[in-house]
């Protein structure tokens, strides 16, 4: 590093995330012989829905399962996806396994029948500890505990570094010019109370939207998941083994969707994981223990007793929506950015169905390669630049007023987490939405500041305000129900929306269907259907 004092540093290449994307791409640009930065909101490896619980990978060997694994994720995605980067992934996340098996000396476990390596599973805490640590003897700078809040560009236009504050510092600013910078902030669940997932609201779309970047796929934004009714614990995949039942312990049904449906008409649903062998219990404990910890604390046998349940929703975290991949290299439509991670969108791998567990975490580990890498040999074509200046600053310079970042958190709140809202979807709910969304970042930028920690807090007010109008805006041109996108006023597929849809712009957002008039794009009121201006939300 050069020309430090602590506050001011000059890198390669600067990576704003410490969760599995961000160190896996600080950790192939250190490889790379860069200097890397990497600056986290959290501490790294310890925030993020990653780090606090069992985590499950897209881990297939080559061969015949894996190319039928592929083609049933294509078509239950609504095929949006693109089979090449589903190979070009669990490729890629098969030899980073092997790389932390190696270097990171993982504890993976073995197949007593096979001899193979139980590559599919990872234990968040020890998953992140040992991602840190490589990433440590590297030779990354860490910067803990400090929240980055605007991109540098400089006077070409290209990403060249970021600001922040540091959270145990006295909130004293930072600034990193670099040749390259890496996103891999996650995405946003919009504080709904999901586990792990506080630090997850945006704010790296919110930077990257400011620098000009484009989005896709952000109407695959919907997902919920079923979690005890006093917790926020989400890890979703035990609900395959629970049978779900009405406040008098009536039978309703045995799938997820049928629990869910009873949820939005508002009936009280219970589940009993009574389905799972006995002889898997305990096997189901050891793995995700974090989800029976709530259970137990309110002596509450899971396997034998209903608990009750309400759906949580995980916003673009379990959703696809993100940052637009423009190449192999996840760079972005920003020269000298990069998206790793759950910020950039996994409809490349996932389409229009959820993104969560295992292909996000194998995602993860492709897309934070793959970024890390490109960055490097992008910072030694660039050069860091002699000057930068910051860019965009919604929620910075407004007046210190914790009450209306509180309203603004209310207002996002009140149009996203609600089933009615976001589950299932329609013209007129959405178009409420974007009218009191769009009404309110007009007064943003006056009413959203701060010092301190209400700084960081009234910027992340803004970045969930930013991302549910990109959402919005993005659900109201798909006129049609396709993947976790459901439009109970379009309830069929339309064979003419076959596209993925692009997201751009605050002042006025802009969707349109990727690669131009590839078919219709939106019959919404504001928009155009010649797929090419979909629709543009309007700044008033």
């Amino acid at each position: 590093m050069s020309g430090t004092d602590g506050t001011e540093i000059d890198a390669d290449v600067l990576v704003l995330g410490g969760g599995p994307a961000g160190t896996w791409a600080a950790l192939a640009a250190a490889r790379a012989g860069s200097r890397v930065v990497l600056a986290d909101k959290g501490y790294c490896g310890t925030s993020g829905p990653t780090a606090s619980g069992g985590n499950n990978l897209w881990y297939l060997p080559p061969g015949p399962e894996r190319a039928a694994a592929v083609d049933r994720r294509h078509v239950e995605g609504g095929l949006l996806s693109e089979p090449a980067w589903m190979h070009r992934v669990l490729d890629e996340t098969y030899r980073r396994v092997d790389d932390l098996a190696v270097n990171g000396r993982y504890p993976f476990g073995v197949d007593p029948e096979t001899g193979r390596r139980r590559g599919g599973s990872l234990q968040g805490p020890e998953y992140m500890r040992r991602m840190r640590r490589m990433v440590h003897r590297a030779g990354v700078c860490i910067l803990d505990q400090s929240p980055a809040l605007q991109l540098l560009i400089d006077t070409d236009g290209v990403v060249a570094g970021a600001t922040g504050v540091h959270r145990r510092q006295g909130y004293e600013p930072w600034t990193v010019r670099a040749g390259a910078v890496v996103l891999a902030t996650g995405g946003c669940a919009f504080l709904s109370g999901s586990f792990g997932t506080d630090v997850d609201t945006g704010d790296g779309h919110l930077m990257a939207a400011e620098a000009g970047a484009e989005f896709s796929g952000m109407e695959f934004s919907s997902a919920y998941a079923l979690a005890p009714s006093w917790s926020g614990h989400t890890k979703g995949l035990f609900m395959q083994f629970a049978t779900f039942y009405d406040d008098q312990g009536a039978r309703l049904g045995d799938d997820r969707a049928t629990a869910m449906r009873y949820l939005l008409d508002g009936v009280p649903v219970h589940a009993r994981l009574d389905r799972a062998h006995p002889d898997h219990r305990d096997l189901m404990r050891r793995s995700q223990p974090n989800y029976f910890l709530p259970l137990d604390k309110a002596g509450i046998d899971q396997f034998t007793e209903m608990y009750p349940v309400r759906a949580v929703l995980e916003g673009t975290v379990r959703g696809t929506g993100g940052l637009r991949i423009t190449g192999t290299d996840c760079g972005t439509s920003v020269p000298g950015l990069f998206a790793a991670g759950d910020v950039a969108t996994r409809e490349l791998i996932t389409g229009g169905r959820s993104g969560g567990g295992s292909h996000n975490g194998a995602w993860a580990m492709s897309s934070g390669s793959w970024s890390g890498a490109a960055a490097a040999r992008f910072a030694r074509q660039r050069g860091v630049p002699d000057a930068a200046r910051p860019i965009g600053g919604v929620g910075l310079e407004g007046d210190p007023d914790r009450t209306a970042t509180r309203s603004i958190i209310g207002l996002v709140q009140e149009h996203t987490l609600p089933l009615g809202r976001s589950f299932r979807r329609t013209a007129r709910s959405l178009q409420d939405s974007i009218a009191a969304l769009d009404d309110a970042w007009t007064v943003a930028p006056v009413v959203l500041g701060g010092r301190g920690r209400e700084l960081v807090r009234a910027r992340s007010g803004a970045a969930l305000l930013a991302v549910a109008r990109l959402v919005s805006h993005a659900a109201l041109a798909r006129t049609e129900t396709r993947g976790m996108h459901v439009r109970t006023d379009h309830p069929d597929t339309d064979p003419g929306l076959r596209h993925r849809l692009v997201t751009s712009s605050l002042a006025r957002v802009d969707v349109r269907a990727e690669g131009g008039p590839a078919g219709r794009a939106d019959g919404g009121p504001a928009g155009r259907v010649d797929g090419v201006s979909a629709r543009r939300g309007a700044n008033r």
